[in-house]
């Protein structure tokens, strides 16, 4: 009886730390200091220190970055001050500021952003990572796989617009999970 109570014992000792040493093993988000499109300085540290961050890594000709923009902006509404979107614009040519204003999205515009990006490895467009307050990463775009599209969806415009809700709701979880850690 005695040998039983040892592994079960490990065993409620091992679920009850997994959560923290699943979380304490997440990649680290690279700090970052850059000046906005408003001239404002950001620090991502200090930033993720005041409120979720989502860092949207994105370019103008992204049909994906478009579909997945006003979820973006309905989050935001819907979080209010708590949620920041850094909309990090890389692999552009186009003025990202010009473009976020016309469309009305109230995000942080992070111009020439392809530093940043490939200190995060973002190759390509959308990429969105949101890192907790300790910089840990949360969640990561790239991660969560492909799902399969309908048949009769050929162009990327059409893909965008069915997978940007997948992604928004998954962004949800994700804003979610790290508010209530904190």
């Amino acid at each position: 009886m005695r040998s039983a109570t040892l592994p079960a014992l490990l065993l409620v000792l091992g679920l009850t730390l997994l959560p923290l040493t699943a979380r304490a093993q997440s990649p680290v988000a690279p700090d970052f200091a850059t000046v906005a499109a408003d001239g404002s300085t950001i620090k991502l540290s200090d930033e993720v220190r005041d409120q979720t961050t989502v860092l949207f890594f994105w370019a103008s000709w992204c049909p994906y970055c478009k579909a997945l923009m006003p979820h973006l902006e309905s989050i935001r509404l819907e979080y209010g001050s708590d949620v920041r979107i850094l909309a990090i614009h890389f692999r552009d040519d186009a003025e990202g500021a010009a473009y976020i204003e016309d469309t009305g999205y109230d995000f942080t515009v992070i111009p020439k952003g392809d530093r940043i990006a490939k200190r995060y490895g973002v190759h390509g467009t959308p990429g969105l990572i949101i890192p907790d307050e300790d910089l840990a990463i949360r969640f990561d775009l790239r991660e969560l796989g492909r799902r399969d599209l309908p048949r009769d969806l050929s162009t990327h415009t059409e893909k965008a617009q069915f997978r940007a809700p997948f992604w928004a709701a998954e962004i949800r979880k994700a804003i979610d999970d790290v508010r209530t850690s904190r």
